[in-house]
């Protein structure tokens, strides 16, 4: 069990791994996330999520483009957030 649980209204940092790989400009579309395209032919996407709400909209778009999803991993607290 980790130290420390992120709530639903806790920011986070998040890694969002989705097959095909998406240009840089779908990175505003996406919140500003940083899209970095891997070389066995997925794009992670990574940023500081704001809560669950942005997180469920970010899958939705993922969703929306019709792009598989494979992986979405909170990495940790961004700077200063978090419990405590």
């Amino acid at each position: 069990m980790s130290p420390h649980r992120l709530g639903p209204h806790t920011p986070a940092r998040y890694e969002i791994r989705v097959d095909g790989h998406l240009d840089d400009h779908w990175s505003s579309w996406f919140g500003g996330m940083a899209l970095t395209q891997e070389d066995d032919g997925t794009t992670t996407m990574r940023g500081v999520v704001t809560d669950q709400a942005e997180l469920h909209g970010i899958l939705g778009k993922v969703r929306n483009l019709g792009a598989t999803l494979i992986s979405v991993i909170a990495t940790d607290a961004p700077d200063g957030a978090g419990p405590g």
